[in-house]
């Protein structure tokens, strides 16, 4: 949910003469216009600020009325622009912000709209964020991974691992934070999604900041200032933000100038679009550098300006400004208002922190309440219990059952949120094996058109055909991986399917597909990674050995390839063909290596090779595998 400032655009001709741009509708004007009409001026005016003070009751009239008529799709989209409005503006009355997005939510799953789903999902994750529950932000945001990846929607993929990014910037791990960030960079670009990418930028800005990569961090805030000024000039918040961080990470540098420069555009474009009063964050700011440069008039100037602004909206924890302030008094001379600015904010500290403290007594008192009142129960179920045997014995048992159901719901908190976390940190690891899988898969591609450049300089047709066979064998472990990161199982392969693949590649290779049939006369087999590749390598060589030699003079033919699994934990591999079959007397062709390749693969399946030729070639194999899936 970025915080985008959105011009109020008029609706319609009809609704204008209502909604005027200079005037806040009340709920009572709503009930003139359509539900759509009240749904769309929502939407407008999401993201426009707190001066907006009767957005949540209007919410609540649309909702309302939305409800009255039994629209779910309306309901859940009411309960999502009440959610953006609470999440821009940073209020959370009754942790309202995740009432309405999990209201949202479930109406979208009730709707089976899976593309809801995870864009709520994504938006949950960011209240979960600003509220500072950050493993339940987590949680909800792997599930709107998963859902985005199942879609095929790289648009909602982008925009989930760029708040992954600001994610991990918020838990300061800087390095995932980049990791999740430049990968959302080019999806969005792909997208067009010129906002995101520039959002993504600065949250580089910050994270690269913070590791000290410096050098980086410009880059970074060059590349979000370009995309904003060349493909969305109307986005002022990113353009905003994207000076002031820069300006950050210059005072992390001790690069005073700088940081002073982009301070000073970042207060002047905020002032000009949203009015001075929602600037004041870069008025401090600017005061502050003043501060540093000991420049202590214009220092003050500033920090007045920003404080005053901060205190206009109820701002009550600004200690470190008024600490600035002090000592800008201090160094100018002015001892009393030094002195005054110094209370104040120790004032603010000591209210920080008994209001810190105030929420450990209350938590306290409740716990002591919780248990004088267990006490109070236990000793009355002691007196009922004296009354009769009978009552003893079932008061007995009901206590033993209670103590077993307290001990359950004990256990069960007590070991929730680790459980949460570990099926977060699980969505993750599975997420990043999916990731390796993809890179691997690709690395072999490269190799293999590496070693296909190469055997097309190549004119001694043994040394092309071993070139041939080495992009083959490249090609059966590639497809592999290729079926682990698109598969639902990381562990095992689908080896009919796998089967298939690598038939249709090695017939490519040969040029064959007119030539020879290849079938897979096989059930549907899973088999874990361990195996499937040794396995995969022996097909390999035994398909190419049959396309080289076992059709001459383009002669036409079949292949047989069929693996089952039997009740003793073996494996069967049977590859025939009806080709020439081998001929007594003659020596086999080729450099051998392909067959001592078959041998030694064999050897490490614990396995058994058989060949016979009749009318053809038949290869079998028994294998005995321990960790067959």
């Amino acid at each position: 949910m970025t915080k985008t400032i959105v011009t109020i655009f008029a609706l319609c001709l009809s609704v204008c003469t209502i909604f005027s741009q200079t005037k806040v509708p009340s709920p009572e004007d709503l009930k003139t216009v359509s539900i759509d009409s009240s749904l769309s001026w929502m939407r407008n005016n999401a993201y426009t600020g707190k001066d907006l003070d009767n957005f949540h009751a209007i919410g609540l009239q649309t909702l309302k009325r939305s409800q009255q008529e039994s629209d779910i799709r309306t309901i859940a989209e009411v309960h999502e622009e009440i959610a953006n409005w609470h999440s821009y503006n940073g209020t959370f009355p009754g942790d309202s912000i995740v009432y309405h997005a999990n209201k949202a939510l479930d109406y979208y799953i009730k709707l089976d709209d899976k593309k809801k789903i995870a864009d709520t999902y994504r938006t949950l994750s960011i209240d979960y964020i600003n509220i500072r529950e950050l493993d339940k932000s987590q949680d909800v945001l792997f599930k709107a991974i998963l859902l985005y990846e199942e879609l095929e929607d790289e648009a909602g993929l982008g925009r989930a691992y760029r708040t992954l990014g600001a994610l991990y910037q918020v838990m300061e791990d800087y390095e995932k934070s980049v990791e999740y960030l430049n990968k959302a960079v080019p999806i969005l670009e792909k997208a067009e999604n010129f906002a995101g990418v520039a959002i993504a930028q600065f949250s580089l800005i910050q994270s690269y900041g913070e590791l000290g990569e410096f050098e980086k961090a410009y880059k970074a805030a060059d590349y979000c200032l370009e995309t904003v000024r060349k493909k969305v000039p109307e986005e002022t918040f990113i353009l905003v933000r994207g000076h002031s961080y820069r300006g950050e990470v210059y005072l992390k540098e001790k690069k005073y100038d700088e940081a002073l420069d982009d301070f000073i555009k970042a207060w002047k474009i905020c002032s000009a679009k949203i009015g001075e009063e929602r600037c004041a964050t870069y008025e401090t700011e600017i005061g502050k550098v003043y501060l540093l440069q000991n420049n202590y008039e214009k220092a003050l100037k500033h920090l007045l300006a920003g404080v005053k602004e901060y205190e206009k909206k109820g701002t009550t924890t600004l200690v470190t400004q008024y600490e600035d302030l002090a000592l800008c008094y201090e160094k100018l001379g002015d001892l009393k208002n030094a002195l005054f600015y110094k209370n104040i904010a120790h004032t603010n500290k000591v209210n920080d922190l008994e209001g810190t403290i105030e929420n450990l007594e209350e938590e306290t008192i409740v716990k002591y309440e919780t248990g004088k009142k267990d006490e109070a129960l236990a000793s009355q179920a002691s007196l009922i219990a004296q009354k009769t045997k009978t009552q003893n014995l079932i008061i007995a048992v009901a206590a033993l059952l209670g103590l077993l159901l307290l001990s359950l719901l004990y256990f069960f908190n007590k070991n929730k949120e680790a459980t949460k976390i570990i099926r977060a940190k699980n969505a993750e690891n599975e997420l990043l094996l999916k990731e390796i899988h993809h890179r691997v898969k690709n690395n072999l591609e490269m190799v293999k058109s590496l070693i296909a450049l190469q055997s097309a300089q190549i004119e001694d047709s043994a040394t092309k055909d071993a070139m041939i066979a080495s992009q083959n064998r490249v090609q059966s472990m590639g497809i592999i991986h290729q079926k682990l990161y698109q598969g639902e199982n990381l562990g095992s392969i689908e080896m009919k399917d796998y089967f298939l693949n690598l038939s249709e590649g090695i017939l490519d290779t040969f040029n064959a597909e007119d030539k020879v049939k290849i079938e897979c006369a096989m059930d549907n087999l899973d088999l874990d990674v361990d195996t499937a590749v040794p396995i995969g390598l022996i097909v390999n060589e035994l398909l190419t050995n049959a396309l080289k030699y076992a059709f001459p003079e383009h002669k036409k033919g079949e292949i047989s390839i069929s693996l089952e699994k039997t009740e003793n934990n073996h494996l069967k591999l049977k590859v025939s063909d009806n080709g020439v079959g081998k001929v007594k007397g003659i020596a086999p062709k080729g450099t051998g290596f392909g067959s001592q390749l078959v041998r030694l693969l064999t050897q490490q399946l614990n396995g058994k090779m058989t060949e016979r030729s009749e009318q053809g070639t038949l290869i079998e194999f028994d294998f005995l595998i321990d960790t067959a899936a």
